[in-house]
């Protein structure tokens, strides 16, 4: 997968001051910006020595984050996702799409587009506005929850519930109909990243960081997610700006990882609220004792953590402390800080070095999809395997890798700063002499094309 589109957020944060970071950094993305926010502002906090916020700051943050959680998990699944789900692979492009479900499936296409409003309106309360809000701020936020804020989003939230627990149905009875999602499309084992819990609970904001291998044993556990560096590197490759991350004991070819949902629901020992708790017990049950490698889990896995979004945010808008008035602390100020949350999407990393004037001097940012980047190369081979006879491109057969491409919820435009859409340009190249032996493009608009013209190898 060659990702050549470069912005450079890591350079152009140099030279402002740290207190504009938690704002700055939300324009990597307008789908996961709190991800960015509250990352860099738990960095920020070390940098104001702020080592533990006050709880009615870390509540407000919590809810934040599960509605940001919530609002993604809704837009991937019932817009992008669910016509993988809902018709065959093989299904005409001009159909296989949300305006496909919308006619289909009606009563799906709402509840997805509730499910993302509520959500957001989750983010609009705590953080001032649905997208590039300001509600962190350096050791604390900036409101608390007022009363009558709190009970305009509990009206529609047992709703909400009932819904999440449909749409698990939903995806349950899905796998039920296509066995072959639990065995062979796409499906490649590896190890695997997260934040966890000290107890060894499901924690999307806050934790210790634990990787296992393909068998679900432990290559470190509950590691203080400041010392990073020590566990992680980051591989360069000439063909693409996106890196390529892994665990430096296991080397770049054995430790690549990957992260997110799945990773989150393999890694994590337990779910704190039940339903979500539930359903996992449900889905591990399917590994016999071993991870679940299958990609397209990754869906499953995703509307666990919705339901699970769902039941945190009704916990939490039932604790009175979200009414503190104690919102923001400091201590002593630092050079250094490093933020780190589970981003609907995966482990996102925000690291942040200052000058004596407070000024960026050094950022580091390794965000989910780029964690998942050597995976979704793996993916696409596996299709490409399974699908690809060696002579012929054909439409289904780029259907089937972005379905794969697709299980991964990548953010291109975080991992490597694209701007807009990207058409799918897919190269079939004789490996022994070079030659391209076949082109096929999907434009922007969905046509898809023969390409004759081919870039030299290693420029594409």
């Amino acid at each position: 997968m060659h990702i050549v589109e470069f912005r450079g957020f890591e350079k152009f944060v140099q030279g402002r001051p740290y207190w504009e970071v938690p704002v700055l950094v939300q324009r990597l993305c307008g789908i996961c910006p709190v991800s960015h926010h509250l990352a860099a502002a738990k960095a920020v906090d070390q940098l104001v020595g702020a080592q533990e916020i006050p709880p009615t700051a870390e509540k407000i943050r919590r809810l934040m984050h599960y509605g940001q959680t919530l609002q993604s998990h809704a837009v991937h699944f019932f817009h992008l996702a669910s016509p993988d789900f809902l018709f065959d692979f093989d299904d005409a492009t001009a159909h296989r799409n949300i305006g496909g479900v919308m006619a289909d499936f009606p009563d799906i296409a709402r509840q997805g587009v509730r499910l993302r409003k509520f959500g957001q309106e989750i983010i609009r309360v705590t953080a001032g506005k649905r997208v590039h809000g300001t509600g962190a701020i350096p050791g604390g936020v900036n409101k608390a929850l007022t009363l009558p804020e709190r009970n305009y989003l509990l009206a529609d939230l047992d709703l909400m519930v009932q819904w999440g627990c449909n749409i698990l149905k939903l995806i349950r009875k899905a796998y039920e109909l296509n066995p072959g999602y639990f065995t062979y499309f796409a499906t490649i084992r590896s190890n695997y990243l997260s934040l966890i819990r000290a107890d060894g609970a499901l924690d999307l904001y806050h934790g210790g960081l634990r990787a296992k291998n393909e068998h679900g044993e432990i290559l470190f556990d509950h590691l203080d997610y400041r010392r990073y560096a020590q566990v992680l590197r980051e591989q360069v490759k000439p063909w693409s700006y996106m890196k390529f991350p892994f665990i430096n004991s296991l080397g770049p070819d054995k430790g690549w990882y990957r992260v997110g949902p799945l990773a989150r629901i393999n890694n994590c020992d337990s779910i704190a609220t039940p339903l979500a708790e539930e359903g996992r017990k449900e889905f591990m049950a399917l590994g016999g004792g071993e991870p679940i490698h299958v990609t397209l889990a990754y869906h499953w896995a995703r509307m666990i953590e919705l339901l699970h979004a769902i039941e945190a945010i009704k916990e939490l808008l039932l604790d009175r402390d979200i009414f503190g008035d104690e919102l923001a602390t400091r201590g002593d100020m630092a050079r250094e800080g490093i933020g780190v949350i589970e981003a609907p999407r995966g482990t996102l990393f925000h690291h942040y070095r200052t000058n004596e004037d407070g000024l960026i001097e050094k950022a580091n940012l390794i965000v989910s999809t780029t964690n998942n980047n050597q995976a979704m190369n793996e993916s696409i081979r596996q299709v490409a395997e399974r699908y690809l006879d060696g002579k012929e491109l054909t439409e289904p057969l780029l259907n089937q890798i972005e379905v794969a491409v697709r299980a991964y919820d990548p953010c291109l435009s975080c991992a490597t700063h694209a701007l807009g859409q990207m058409p799918l340009y897919v190269e079939l190249m004789e490996e022994s002499t070079g030659e391209i032996v076949d082109c096929l493009v999907r434009d922007m608009d969905g046509t898809v094309r023969k390409e004759m013209f081919s870039l030299p190898v290693g420029e594409g």
